[in-house]
């Protein structure tokens, strides 16, 4: 897969994505979104969110998160691992698993 990966800024927090050329799709950084959206105070606290919600989804038998996938992504420290994204569709709809405020005009 040949990617170009990018910082997207969503009301002024950093969003990490990666573009897939052969593909043509974006994919985001799941971690970050719900982050973002959960306003949540560092990236360990999204991390740890993202984890509860992923586990909450996988009992729930969500096939959602079978078609996610990971990419290595630059972090904070600017060393690389491995992040779990999304393409856009997959992303809404996990967006709409995420209870909070700032999640609802993407769920409309």
């Amino acid at each position: 897969m040949s990617e170009d990966t990018s910082i997207q800024l969503f009301e002024n927090k950093k969003i990490r994505t990666a573009w897939d050329e052969e593909k043509e799709d974006w994919y985001f950084s799941i971690v970050d979104v719900v982050g973002v959206l959960t306003e949540q105070p560092t990236q360990r606290n999204a991390s740890t969110y993202w984890a509860v919600l992923k586990k909450r989804l996988n009992e729930e038998g969500s096939e959602l998160l079978t078609n996610c996938k990971q990419l290595k992504m630059q972090s904070a420290d600017g060393k690389y691992y491995n992040t779990d994204v999304a393409d856009t569709a997959q992303l809404l709809r996990i967006i709409q698993s995420v209870p909070s405020p700032k999640a609802e005009p993407f769920k409309m």
